[in-house]
């Protein structure tokens, strides 16, 4: 179950929490929304993860409006316990995992404008909401983050934890997963991405099959379009990689 803010373990993260006044949004930011959604939606419908489109109802998301935070949790935590938190915006390495561990996804507020449809470089609501929360009605899937979180939130080494956050991001950021003899996105990074999405449609992206060692020997690059990705058979193979990882941990070998 979710940690309250009266939570012992929620000292490191507390600061951070904030309220989602959702009257305070304007027509204008509803209206952007809905731009935003009704880009993604055509190429999401075709070649998103079938339980990322499962989650989308799950939880559900309007195209033509912004998400209520507090409504979506309540259908998440009845599926998998997890709730969507508003947060003041980036948070510290150890505030982040605490709140994964205890299955609550630090989600922003705000949102990008007009000018910015295509791009914001700090994620904002769409990013958060949009890319992220459908992907946590999945049991397994809310499995692995919350197992994720609580594994990095007991790891002090920077080192360890530039490794396993490839995993992080070659997967809930950006990963694929073959279904029914194609390539499905259902990373938040592709999902929430015109641009990223179509630079692996269109085949600019090489996707490898997806196993540990590979993921976490392949850099991760910030500031240009991905030119490797890998693609799971199912999320319990992502699963037993974070098993594998704990395991290597725990008898000191080397990631």
């Amino acid at each position: 179950m979710a940690a309250t803010i009266t939570d012992p373990r929620a000292s490191s993260y507390t600061p951070f929490l904030i309220r989602q006044e959702y009257d305070s949004y304007t027509e204008e930011q509803h209206a952007t929304w809905a731009e935003l959604a009704s880009r993604r939606m055509p190429q999401i419908a075709k070649h998103a993860a079938e339980e990322y489109l499962e989650g989308f109802a799950i939880v559900g998301l309007r195209h033509e409006r912004l998400p209520n935070l507090a409504e979506i949790s309540q259908r998440l935590r009845l599926r998998t316990g997890w709730s969507t938190v508003p947060v003041s915006g980036f948070m510290p390495g150890p505030a982040f995992f605490e709140m994964l561990a205890t299955r609550q996804f630090p989600t922003t507020t705000w949102l990008r404008k007009r000018d910015s449809l295509e791009y914001t470089p700090e994620p904002d609501i769409f990013h958060d909401v949009f890319g992220h929360v459908p992907m946590h009605a999945h049991p397994v899937f809310g499995d692995f983050l919350a197992d994720y979180g609580q594994l990095c939130a007991g790891i002090e080494s920077e080192a360890i934890l530039e490794r396993i956050g490839r995993l992080f991001w070659y997967t809930v950021e950006f990963g694929l997963i073959r279904q029914h003899g194609r390539v499905k996105v259902y990373g938040s990074g592709l999902i929430s991405s015109n641009a990223e999405c179509t630079n692996v449609l269109e085949g600019h992206c090489e996707v490898l099959d997806f196993t540990l060692d590979a993921v976490l020997n392949a850099p991760v690059h910030v500031d240009q379009m991905h030119t490797v990705l890998f693609a799971i058979e199912s999320f319990d193979q992502i699963y037993e990689a974070l098993n594998q990882v704990k395991m290597r941990i725990a008898t000191g070998e080397t990631l």
